[in-house]
């Protein structure tokens, strides 16, 4: 009995020492599938390189990216319109048929003529002048050709500078979506990364504490074996081992799911492994002023300025509605050839200049119409722009409120943990001893990986509101 005490004393000891080992923050238990590290990096240095990757290889980035482009082109049409536009148009006809034009020369002439051949005979001399009958001609010649090169130049068309303004305002307004976007990846890869490595440290502690209850269990059967413990008690020592076999099972399920969320924003395969980090030395942060924070964030969200564009955008669309309302002016100038024939020169070279003046002077109210839609549409974005503010301000007073009760409670998680740790040493040593139950001990058991536990969870999710308070002010996060 002493030799068997002696050695689950020091089982227990080791095992004890490996769960203390696991819930000191040691480098966590990489992925089964993943590569050994020999040198374990900051949490911010692999985070800054997976921020890298997402923001040259995201899906999403990269379609805000294509539409900043498409935006671009929209500009250089707008820029367009106030060039010259020249165009070559030409036109070849054959005709057949068609109307018949006929010139009543015979009844205009013919009398006249009749007249002047009886005053000739009246003198002895003969008629000298004969009838003659109508011309005809088509109205559409047999063949025909008109080729001419055509130039426009705007003079006077105030909705060209109202819409390049809207086009402009529409193309930043783009850019700065493009930025809220990569803002928003920087904070889910961040947060992501975070609670993958939360997720698992908590997966390591879990095993750590399933090897512990197996060990208890194979020595409370090998007591019962001999006669030293009831049923009872290797039946509760199983149900133990189950419980956190269960716990176990879902850890890795949640440490997997995220290793495939993270490598989703990384446009990667994903069950790619993600390198582990060390957070020890970046639990601590500095004082922060909301007030200050408040103000930071009115000035860098880019979501501010993006709803800032879209009011100027309403706005330079009731101008260019306003502008439809007055006359335009523009020159043209063709030149070409015209005949029956494709024949330059003399006779066949036309050209001409001309003053186009446009002007609608009743539409029924329509373009009256589209200058108050527009109008509507600026308020509304304005509002919307005031409403966006003040749900910035929430979110970075919100933002630094969870910071703060993180902070607090990792210094309680922390004490939680040392007790946890301190009254399951005591425990191991009386339940060697054989002066405290089996329940008892497997109590004190619990309570150590509870604790573990939370404080796993409490670290990373400091680290994750920090992050999160970072992208609500609109500073980049670690």
């Amino acid at each position: 009995m002493i030799a068997l005490k002696m050695v689950r004393g020091g089982r227990l000891a080791a095992l004890c020492l490996l769960l203390g080992a696991a819930s000191a923050a040691a480098p966590a238990q990489v992925a089964a599938d993943a590569p050994p590290v020999t040198t374990v990096r900051p949490v911010a240095a692999v985070i800054e390189e997976y921020v890298r990757l997402g923001l040259s290889s995201n899906l999403a980035l990269q379609s805000a990216s294509l539409e900043v482009e498409r935006a671009e082109a929209a500009l250089d049409a707008a820029r367009g319109r106030f060039f010259p536009e020249a165009s070559l148009n030409a036109r070849y006809t054959r005709s057949e048929g068609g109307r018949e034009i006929s010139l009543p020369l015979a009844a205009a002439f013919n009398p006249v003529y009749g007249t002047l051949n009886e005053l000739l005979a009246a003198d002895g001399k003969p008629p000298r002048f004969g009838s003659i009958e109508d011309p005809s001609f088509n109205l559409l010649r047999e063949r025909e050709q008109d080729t001419r090169i055509s130039v426009v130049q705007p003079l006077y068309a105030p909705a060209l500078p109202a819409a390049l303004r809207a086009r402009q305002s529409l193309l930043e307004g783009s850019e700065f979506a493009r930025l809220a976007l990569a803002q928003r990846l920087r904070r889910d890869i961040t947060v992501g990364y975070l609670d993958w490595l939360r997720a698992s440290r908590a997966a390591t502690l879990v095993d750590a504490s399933a090897a512990l209850l197996a060990e208890n269990l194979r020595i409370t059967d090998s007591l019962f074996r001999n006669g030293k413990v009831t049923q009872d008690q290797v039946l509760r020592a199983r149900a133990e081992l189950l419980a956190v076999e269960q716990q176990a099972t879902e850890a890795r399920s949640a440490r997997d799911q995220l290793q495939s969320y993270v490598n989703f924003l990384l446009n990667r395969p994903l069950d790619t492994a993600l390198e582990t980090a060390e957070p020890e030395g970046e639990l601590k942060r500095a004082g922060r002023d909301l007030a200050a924070l408040r103000s930071g964030a009115l000035t860098s969200r880019p979501e501010l300025a993006q709803a800032g564009r879209a009011a100027d955008a309403a706005r330079s669309q009731a101008e260019i509605a306003r502008a439809a309302r007055l006359p335009t002016l523009a020159l043209a100038v063709d030149g070409g050839t015209q005949g029956e024939r494709y024949e330059f020169g003399r006779g066949s070279n036309f050209a001409t200049l001309s003053l186009l003046l446009n002007w609608t002077l009743f539409d029924g109210g329509a373009r009256k119409a589209d200058e108050r839609a527009a109008r509507l549409a600026e308020r509304q974005a304005l509002n919307r722009r005031d409403e966006l503010a003040q749900q910035v301000q929430l979110e970075v007073q919100t933002a630094l409120d969870r910071l703060a009760a993180s902070e607090q409670s990792l210094r309680a998680a922390e004490a939680r943990a040392e007790a946890a740790r301190a009254a399951f040493r005591i425990s191991g040593r009386k339940r060697d001893e054989g002066v405290i139950s089996q329940v008892e001990f497997l109590d004190a058991r619990t309570s150590l990986t509870s604790a573990e536990l939370n404080l796993n969870a409490v670290r990373f999710q400091l680290l994750a509101r920090q992050a999160d308070l970072d992208y609500a002010t609109g500073a980049p996060s670690p």
